[in-house]
């Protein structure tokens, strides 16, 4: 006989935690194109690009943008990583948290004082704390007098350019 309060409660254990996880890619990194993207090659050899999720590096023109992709390659060039795709970006990119031996390479940019947390898409705050104290310490673009968020650098090249182009 089949205990229906067994099944109903196993049926609502699955509903409530969700999927059991998400996809899972293993990559040997091929470039890095700045301190929060990089490409690498899957097993069958295809070209992946990933941007790491909940945080966002200066850019290359950008002050500590040299510095942050210098840090990522040392940490995942030409290594074998884990990425946990989270989501597909406007460009087709995986989005994920990534860990190359025991580092989340992620927090470890964050932590370097090479990456604001992504606010809009660090929902739950899990770089919250290690960004606080990164800034505390000056590690890193914290060391800088005024350091500016990579999204408004980007917003201000966009209206430089553009004002460029009316003139």
């Amino acid at each position: 006989m089949i205990r229906w309060s067994s099944v109903i409660a196993a049926v609502l254990l699955l509903a409530l935690t969700g999927p059991a996880r998400a996809d899972q890619l293993t990559l040997k990194v091929v470039s890095i194109a700045d301190g929060d993207t990089f490409t690498g090659l899957d097993s069958q050899n295809r070209k992946v690009k990933v941007r790491l999720h909940g945080i966002d590096a200066p850019e290359t023109g950008q002050a500590f943008g040299t510095v942050a992709r210098k840090a990522l390659g040392d940490l995942i060039q030409g290594k074998s990583v884990e990425v946990e795709e989270v989501d597909r970006d406007r460009y087709g990119r995986v989005v994920g948290k990534v860990r190359v031996g025991g580092v989340y390479v992620n927090r470890e940019q964050v932590a370097k004082g090479l990456a604001w947390r992504y606010v809009q898409y660090d929902r739950r705050g899990e770089f919250t704390q290690v960004e606080h104290a990164a800034r505390a310490a000056r590690t890193g673009l914290w060391a800088d007098a005024n350091p500016v968020p990579p999204w408004e650098w980007r917003k201000s090249e966009r209206e430089r350019k553009a004002a460029a182009r009316r003139s």
